[in-house]
C-alpha cells in the first residue's frame, strides 16, 4: 500500500529503526444507530413512583425507535437513559432503591420488543449494598453486565456517598453486536482512571448517563482515547461525541430523544494540502464515503460507505497517513535527530 511503502522508505533513508505492524484485513463499514434522551427524571427526590419512571422510558425507547426507523430504516443499536432512572418512591435511599430481579423483567421486556440494547441507570439493591448502577440489557433482554460508579459524590452533611451508596471498583467492558461499549456514570467522567480502563479494555463506545450536562470534559477525554461518548442527562442537552472531541449530534428540549448514526470503521486525518479538508475523498469516492471535517481543528473523521471498500483502504489509494500514525512517525523522526551524536 502507497502509505506503507512511503514510510518504510523514509524510516530507512533516516536509518529510524521501528516495526511497522503488518496490515491486517480491516472490517468493512460498521453502522451503529445510537439513541439517548434528555430525560425527564431528576435525582432521587423526584416525585415519580417506579411505574412512572419505566412508563417514560417506554415512551422515549418507542419514540426513538420511530425516528430510527424514519431515518435509517432499522430500529436503534443502543439506547442510553440518565443517572438514576430507575427508582422507586420513598424517604430513605433504602426505600428508593430497587432490586434487579423486580424490575429485570419489564426492562427486558422493553429491551427484546424493541431490539436494542439498553443501558439502564438505577439505584441498586444487592443485599446489604447500595449501588448507583447502570444494567446493560441486550437485544434479547438478557443483563450483559452491571456497571457500579466508582466515584460517587457527597455533599456536607450527606449520610456518607450520595447518602449511602458503595463506591465501585471496576470498569468493565461489554462486548455487544455492535462492538464494545464501557459505562461510566455523571462524576466518573471528572477522573482519568476510568476513561484510560475502558481504552485499554478495548471500547469503542462509552455510554455516560448523568445528572450533569456537561460537554466539556467528557469530549476532552472522546479526544484523547478516540471515542465515542453518549451522553443521557436530566437537562439542558443528551450529546453524541466523537473521536475527535466534536459534538456530533445533541438536543436539548426536555423530553426530547436523539439517534444517530455513527460508524466504528473510521480514520483520523490531520490537515494536509493534499487531503483539501476532505475534498480528495469525495472527488474520488462521491458518497461511497463521509466525513465530517473541522477546518477550525484542522482534521476530520472519515468513513466508508461502501461495504466492498474500507476506509483504511480509500486512505491508502490517495496516498494519506491516519493522524495518530502521523504524529507518532514525526515523533519517532525527530526523537531520532534529538538522539543523534552532533555533526
Amino acid at each position: 500500500m502507497k502509505t506503507r511503502t512511503t514510510l518504510l522508505a523514509l524510516m530507512t533513508t533516516l536509518k529510524v529503526h521501528a516495526t511497522l505492524p503488518e496490515a491486517a484485513a480491516e472490517p468493512g463499514p460498521r453502522k451503529v444507530i445510537v439513541a439517548t434522551v434528555v430525560g425527564g427524571y431528576a435525582l432521587l427526590g423526584a416525585s415519580l413512583a417506579l411505574e412512572q419512571r419505566v412508563a417514560m422510558l417506554a415512551g422515549y425507547l418507542a419514540f426513538a425507535g420511530e425516528q430510527a426507523q424514519r431515518h435509517y430504516g432499522r430500529g436503534p443499536d443502543l439506547m442510553v437513559f440518565p443517572e438514576y432512572a430507575i427508582a422507586r418512591l420513598g424517604p430513605q435511599p433504602r426505600d428508593r432503591a430497587v432490586k434487579l430481579e423486580d424490575v429485570a423483567p419489564l426492562l427486558a421486556a422493553l429491551a427484546r420488543q424493541s431490539g436494542t440494547h439498553l443501558v439502564i441507570p438505577m439505584l441498586l439493591a444487592e443485599g446489604e449494598r447500595l449501588s448507583n448502577a447502570a444494567v446493560l440489557f441486550d437485544r434479547q433482554g438478557a443483563v450483559l453486565g452491571i456497571y457500579r460508579k466508582v466515584h460517587p459524590m457527597d455533599e456536607p452533611g450527606s449520610a456518607g456517598f450520595e447518602n449511602g451508596v458503595t463506591p465501585g471498583d471496576a470498569f468493565p467492558v461489554f462486548p455487544c453486536d455492535f462492538g464494545t461499549l464501557g459505562v461510566l456514570i455523571c462524576a466518573d467522567m471528572t477522573y482519568p482512571d476510568g476513561w484510560a480502563a475502558l481504552k485499554a479494555g478495548g471500547a469503542e463506545i462509552v455510554a455516560l448517563p448523568s445528572a450533569s450536562p456537561q460537554t466539556a470534559r467528557p469530549a476532552a477525554y472522546a479526544l484523547l482515547h478516540r471515542l465515542y461518548v453518549v451522553t443521557a442527562t436530566p437537562r439542558d442537552n443528551a450529546s453524541i461525541l466523537n473521536p475527535i472531541g466534536g459534538i456530533e449530534a445533541q438536543v436539548t428540549t426536555a423530553g426530547q430523544s436523539l439517534v444517530h448514526q455513527v460508524d466504528l470503521s473510521y480514520r483520523v486525518l490531520h490537515w494536509t494540502a493534499a487531503l483539501q479538508n476532505g475534498a480528495a475523498f469525495t472527488k474520488a469516492y462521491g458518497d461511497r464515503c463521509g466525513f465530517r471535517y473541522d477546518a477550525r481543528e484542522d482534521c476530520g473523521l472519515f468513513w466508508s460507505n461502501d461495504p466492498a471498500k474500507p476506509i483504511g483502504a480509500m486512505v491508502d489509494e490517495l496516498g494519506l497517513e491516519p493522524m495518530d500514525a502521523q504524529f507518532n512517525r514525526l515523533r519517532a523522526l525527530q526523537d531520532k535527530l534529538r538522539s543523534a551524536p552532533p555533526p
